[in-house]
């Protein structure tokens, strides 16, 4: 219990410190086991190439228990704060000076899908996050995932959380992306997200 205590200590304390810091904090969340850790390792790598070049093989991860704070250079420093999964329940107590939203779902484990919609309308709905511009990403943690049982498409995803609506009725400015950070899809694309998102923020 003490361990704990301290632990939490020292997330308020950081979060005091960080609190009003930068230019605008870009929240990177989603639960446990998604592949946040490894998309900010491969977005970092990939920013210093400047978007080009082979990624090369994943780096080991392990789950995130706290948060990580991960500076990324796309045309200028971006500061990307993941926090874990199991942190769901405090989530709230790091939505200031969040300029963007990162929120991932692993595409390849449709069981885990209504936990994620339950966690984005809570986000999408936060009055604190209302003016974040917010980017959902459908993460392929497997090299095939249509040879999995419970293989569904991303458009049968969508469909099943609604996320047309979602998105039609939400405050945000929210943009989809499929991509595989294990194989590094897409991942140009979400740095040059970010880039145009925090271009105009000082």
């Amino acid at each position: 219990m003490r361990a704990e205590l301290r632990v939490g200590l020292a997330w308020l304390s950081e979060l005091r410190l960080s609190s009003g810091a930068g230019s605008g904090m870009c929240l990177l969340l989603g639960a446990t086991g998604v592949g946040k850790s490894l998309l900010v390792k491969r977005l970092q790598k990939l920013s210093s190439r400047d978007g080009k070049g082979d990624l090369g093989d994943p780096p080991p991860t392990r789950p995130t228990v706290g948060t990580n704070l991960t500076d990324i250079v796309a045309q200028k420093k971006i500061t990307i704060r993941e926090l874990g999964g199991c942190m769901g329940p405090i989530w709230s107590s790091y939505y200031g000076n969040c300029h963007s939203l990162l929120f991932m779902v692993d595409a390849s484990n449709p069981t885990q899908l209504s936990a994620s919609c339950v966690q984005l309308l809570g986000l999408l709905s936060a009055e604190e996050l209302a003016k974040a511009s917010v980017l959902i990403l459908f993460n392929k943690m497997y090299v095939s995932v249509s040879d999995l049982p419970c293989y569904m498409t991303i458009e049968e995803m969508k469909s099943l959380i609604r996320l047309p609506d979602l998105m039609a009725c939400a405050k945000q400015n929210i943009t989809t992306l499929e991509i595989s950070a294990w194989k590094g899809t897409g991942l140009s694309d979400v740095l040059r997200w970010l880039q145009d998102t925090h271009r105009t923020n000082g």
